[in-house]
């Protein structure tokens, strides 16, 4: 039975939902997700993808959407039924170094990049906001979005807008499905021959730095995957299944809820993959052949042709105002999942008692008010949101292995047998961690040879 008060309380098992509408009532950490995945990896990274290289890496976009969710599905199948947060389960990996397993030193180190990459989402957020009010300086305008940001995780107000920032950033990706459609009416129309060429498998050495950020930021990032877990942990998803295994109902409840996140994951993807094409063939049709790479503290702006060469001029102030919310959302569900991630680690360190739940929710308070300032202060210093979002992308792609390999070890010794997936899931969870550790080291070898 779990020891930790975050994860389950006490007397609040739940029965799940035996059909596919009540299942999709009962969502949510996706919602929270969508919040990040449809961000800065597609909006910057993906269409910029397309934008240097035109449409010849394709498959590497479509492998970015598809090769992890699986992972984020497992992990949380683990979390919910065991108890464990994520941080706890990466330290029951055999070898420890001092106090903890070797991962977390890993995790420890990837702070300082990710930051730098909370920084590029921010300034981004920051230059869509200076866009719809011009009068306001770039740089300030991202630290008014860092003080919006601070306000509504500081006052728990992420709650009630996720469905409002999921209606804003569902709208824009809406729009951007439907500019993508309305491009092929167009001379930036894609031809069949230009799909074809994206799926022969070419990978152009002088876009690896970019390919490599925009597979760790597309889709489902490892940031992402480690913070559904704490979404799911924060909807409820442990506590209705129960910490005692033993208990009646509790093998029904668990397979349930596990089926809930499944759909949840499922739906997701959905969402994501017909959001990252078409910000990919924007980027391709329509900024490659121009010319536009987006860069610096125009990066926004350059991007807002691909609405504008289809649209019309008018559509720049529905790009502006879609990148906005995009990014933004991005920023509050980043940092929101930080702060549940930050505390855990303390407490697996063992600098909190697992049982004070009371000092954990103070360091997450804390957290929402120091990261939002001091990701906007990296900003204003540099202003180069690709190129600081790229910093903590590419860290993030070599976490992934590391994720699938955390997968496979759980469910041969530490998940419930009764729960534990079919087999042809384990083999799929290792052909990707085998694909993710030989692309790992297909790109060190490359960019450092």
């Amino acid at each position: 039975m779990s020891d930790d008060p975050y994860t389950i309380r006490p007397g609040g098992t739940k029965a799940p939902p035996s059909t596919l509408r009540g299942r999709l009532r009962s969502l949510g950490p996706g919602i929270v997700v969508s919040g990040s995945i449809v961000g800065s990896g597609e909006i910057l990274l993906t269409a910029g993808l397309g934008a240097a290289a035109g449409f010849v890496l394709l498959w590497w976009v479509l492998f970015s959407c598809w090769v992890k969710s699986l992972i984020q599905a497992e992990l949380a199948r683990y979390v919910v039924t065991s108890g464990d947060t994520y941080l706890r389960a990466m330290n029951r990996l055999p070898g420890k170094v001092g106090p903890v397993a070797w991962p977390l030193w890993i995790i420890m180190l990837g702070y300082i990049p990710g930051i730098f990459g909370a920084a590029g989402i921010i300034g981004g957020a920051g230059q869509g906001l200076g866009l719809l009010l011009p009068e306001v300086d770039g740089a300030w305008a991202t630290v008014i979005a860092a003080g919006i940001a601070m306000v509504v995780l500081g006052t728990g107000a992420y709650a009630r807008l996720e469905k409002v920032m999921l209606v804003l950033v569902m709208s824009f990706t809406f729009a951007t499905i439907v500019s993508a459609l309305l491009m092929q009416t167009t001379e930036y129309s894609v031809t069949g021959p230009d799909i074809l060429s994206g799926l022969t498998f070419e990978f152009p050495l002088e876009h690896a730095v970019l390919a490599l950020a925009m597979y760790g930021a597309t889709g489902v990032a490892a940031s992402e995957i480690a913070g559904y877990t704490y979404w799911c942990v924060e909807k409820g998803y442990p506590t209705f299944i129960g910490g005692d295994r033993d208990a009646p109902g509790w093998i029904e409840r668990a397979r349930g809820w596990i089926r809930v996140i499944q759909t949840d994951v499922w739906v997701t993807l959905l969402i994501l993959t017909c959001a990252t094409l078409a910000f990919f063939f924007l980027g391709a049709g329509v900024l490659h052949p121009l010319g536009l790479r987006p860069s610096g503290t125009e990066t926004i702006s350059v991007l807002s042709s691909m609405y504008t060469q289809v649209l019309g001029p008018w559509s720049f102030w529905l790009f502006s105002f879609g990148a906005f919310c995009i990014l933004f959302s991005t920023v509050l569900s980043g940092i929101g999942a930080g702060s549940r991630a930050f505390p855990d680690l303390l407490v697996t360190l063992g600098f909190i008692d697992r049982q004070n739940l009371a000092l954990r929710r103070k360091w997450i308070a804390g957290y929402v008010i120091v990261m939002p300032l001091l990701s906007a202060g990296i900003y204003v210093s540099i202003q180069r949101p690709i190129w600081l979002i790229i910093i903590g992308a590419s860290y993030g792609a070599f976490m992934l292995p590391l994720q699938s390999y955390l997968t496979l070890y759980l469910q041969a010794r530490r998940l419930d047998p009764r729960v534990r997936p079919r087999r042809w899931v384990t083999w799929a969870v290792g052909a990707i961690f085998v694909a993710q550790a030989l692309l790992s080291a297909f790109i060190i070898r490359n960019l450092f040879a």
